[in-house]
């Protein structure tokens, strides 16, 4: 009944294991990828025809997380997975940047890749193993695609590299690198560091690089037991005639054009010159639309690249590593925790920190269970950054791959919870875009960290590298490139980092690969500029405000003893509500015992504090307090004092002449002040008033004679 194929290779300690013929078998291609006991079912299919009309490649690469995998069920109304969450966002881009290059360029049918986690062991993160299910399977489908691609997963401590460090492995490592490429190269690149140097990082990616090629034989080991045969593409046409028409009527325009340095103007030149071969082709219903758009494109990037690679001159004047002109800006808003405009060219952050407490925190629930998150960075694009008109109000996977880009840039900054017992939200606002608009975003956040107060350790930069790399060899890496850059060009290869190291390394590669040559003159360029830019940064402020923000919260710690948590939360929570709604601070208990109090008001944490205090501090003998009388008999007062603690003043201590009825003296609701004189054995209290002026609180002498004294 079935034809199963099974591979299998230890790999990093652990069992990699790639099957086929046994689930899915209608799809085009099908790979049940396992590694340890985290098991991906990868399929792909495509459509047998291409969609008339499209002038670019219809790929949709989508990964999920079923709850069952981790033997969970749904949260919500509903109990069954909804919308995508991050995690399967970011995993979905992971899996395509890297197959996304590899399909021929004339291939234009739509194509879908789906990756299911179907069963998760909490060792092995599912995103590389869904990557190389996901290649496998496009490999023996037989559809268009110059792969196979491996990938890799790389930890560093202690001076070593880790391949696929363990889900637990990865808090105690230097580095979170996943690499992706061919036999030949290096395709993508996606990391979060703790302030490495270009030497380290560039080693963990070929240490990943290498690493991978045993996934690859293996993967081609498969296909040649089982692929199936390869799909013709349609051979195609001659347009060359139909390429000198439209050079000859477009070229002198858009050379014209992208001699404009400013983008607005050169977009509209670049429309009319395009415009021009539209209306030329109008009445001829031969010449199919998306077939002048690619030659136009192709006429661009000739045009681009063939300037840059000659002359050395960009389309903005700049040279190779010339970053454009910074103005940074903070306290924009008055009225915000923290804020910053970052500007670079055409391209602008505007940057906003609130500070919060730890009824903020993100609860995010994951198949590796629920956590907390104290550091949000949320990136939005509006259309109108970019001078157009566009959907608005939807968070987009390229909204939340830049926003998760910044937040790894600036994670390793950031103080510890018991340093800075806040919650942390970034903002970063794109009110204008021409290039690089998620590095704009490290640069702006950081800044505006600062200006709120946040104690980061040190202020952090990033730039985006672009490369021009001919047939002949011949190449160019671009400084901060702009966004027709990295529309014409190989690369989009991005650095965050302090002046100490690397925070945070992106690579996309649009071609087959690159070479370590070429990452490693775009690791040395990319330092040169970023610490460029930390001392244009320098300017506006060089290190977080030794105060907070005004209207930030004031948050003040305090630890009680874990026996005093119930006392100070109440029957039903009763205690702390009541706390919460006299004082208006916000309180957090942790089970270790920590209280966090919260509020702009100091005088409000103060009331707060000494409330707490008092339910949990314990009577002295010979100390006085303040307290209310809460009961009067015959034989003395109840006084209540130090928040719940009651003791008795005996009718003997009210005053110090003789008392006949204790309603002379004190009546319910009264504020007095006692002095302890003694607990008993079952924690009994004994107070005097006698002993206290009750107008200075000022402790009197006791020259009564003793009771024995007395009775002799």
């Amino acid at each position: 009944m079935f034809n199963i194929t099974r591979k299998e290779l230890m790999w990093g300690g652990r069992k990699l294991v790639l099957e086929t013929g046994r689930v899915a078998r209608q799809a085009d291609g099908a790979v049940l990828a396992t590694y340890g006991d985290t098991v991906v079912l990868c399929t792909v299919v495509a459509d047998k025809a291409p969609k008339p009309g499209l002038d670019f490649f219809p790929l949709t690469v989508n990964y999920t997380e079923k709850y069952y995998a981790a033997g969970k069920i749904p949260g919500g109304f509903f109990k069954r997975e909804g919308r995508p969450t991050e995690k399967e966002t970011l995993t979905s881009r992971l899996i395509d940047r890297p197959i996304r290059p590899l399909f021929p360029s004339a291939f234009r049918n739509e194509t879908q890749v789906l990756c299911t986690v179907l069963s998760h062991d909490m060792e092995n993160d599912p995103d590389v193993v869904a990557m190389i299910g996901a290649s496998a399977a496009l490999t023996l489908s037989g559809i268009p695609f110059l792969g196979p691609v491996g990938g890799a997963r790389v930890g560093y401590k202690d001076g070593e590299y880790i391949l696929n460090p363990s889900i637990d492995e990865l808090p105690e490592s230097a580095l979170d690198l996943v690499v992706a490429g061919t036999g030949e190269a290096v395709l993508m690149v996606e990391s979060q560091a703790s302030e490495l140097s270009e030497d380290i990082m560039l080693g963990a990616v070929m240490f990943g690089h290498e690493q991978m090629q045993a996934v690859i034989d293996l993967i081609i080991d498969m296909a040649e037991e089982c692929a199936k045969e390869p799909w013709s593409l349609p051979e195609g046409e001659d347009i060359s005639e139909l390429q000198d028409k439209v050079k000859g009527l477009a070229e002198d325009g858009l050379r014209k054009a992208y001699g404009i340095t400013e983008k607005q103007a050169r977009q509209l030149a670049i429309g009319e010159a395009k415009d021009k071969v539209f209306e030329a082709f109008a009445e001829d219903s031969a010449v199919d639309p998306s077939t002048l758009k690619n030659i136009l494109k192709s006429l661009e990037k000739t045009i681009v690249r063939g300037n840059i690679i000659q002359t050395g001159n960009r389309i903005d004047g700049r040279g190779l590593s010339d970053v454009r002109q910074i103005l940074a800006e903070v306290t924009v808003l008055p009225r915000t925790h923290g804020s910053c405009l970052f500007t670079r060219g055409e391209t602008q952050s505007l940057g906003v920190v609130t500070l919060g407490t730890g009824d903020d925190e993100q609860i995010i629930d994951a198949l590796e269970g629920n956590w907390r998150s104290r550091f949000m960075l949320h990136y939005n694009f509006p259309p109108y950054s970019v001078g157009e008109t566009g959907r608005f109000g939807f968070t987009g996977r390229r909204e939340i791959g830049h926003g998760k880009l910044a937040w790894r840039a600036l994670q390793a900054i950031l103080p510890t919870a018991e340093e800075f017992p806040y919650t942390i939200r970034v903002v970063s606002e794109i009110t204008e875009s021409n290039g690089s608009s998620s590095m704009a975003t490290v640069c702006s956040s950081s800044l505006a960290l600062m200006d709120a107060g946040v104690p980061i350790a040190r202020p952090v930069s990033g730039i985006a590298m672009g490369l021009i790399l001919e047939k002949d060899g011949s190449y160019a890496v671009l400084s901060d490139i702009l966004g027709d850059e990295d529309h014409l060009g190989d690369m989009d290869f991005k650095v965050a980092g302090t002046a100490e190291g690397i925070t945070s390394l992106q690579m996309d590669i649009k071609i087959t690969g690159i070479t370590k040559d070429i990452m490693q003159t775009a690791l040395d360029q990319a330092k040169g500029g970023r610490m460029h830019i930390l001392g244009e940064m320098a300017k506006a402020l060089d290190h977080s405000r030794e105060e907070l923000n005004s209207n930030a919260p004031r948050i003040e710690t305090m630890t009680v003893p874990k026996d005093k948590i119930r006392e100070v939360i109440g029957t039903g929570g009763k205690v702390i509500r009541e706390i919460v709604e006299q004082t208006g601070a916000k309180i957090d208990i942790e089970d270790d015992g920590t209280i966090k109090i919260a509020s702009s008001d100091p005088e409000a944490i103060k009331k707060a504090r000494n409330w707490i205090t008092g339910i949990v501090a314990e009577p002295e003998v010979g100390v006085i307090y303040d307290g209310k009388v809460v009961k009067v008999v015959d034989f003395g007062a109840f006084v209540n004092f130090i928040g719940n603690r009651d003791g008795l003043v005996h009718i003997s201590e009210l005053r110090e002449d003789r008392v006949a009825q204790v309603a002379d003296v004190v009546k319910e609701g009264d504020p007095v002040k006692v002095k302890v004189l003694g607990i008993d054995d079952r924690g009994k209290v004994r107070l005097s008033m006698r002993l206290v002026n009750q107008e200075t609180g000022e402790e009197l002498p006791d020259d009564r004679p003793a009771k024995k004294q007395r009775r002799d």
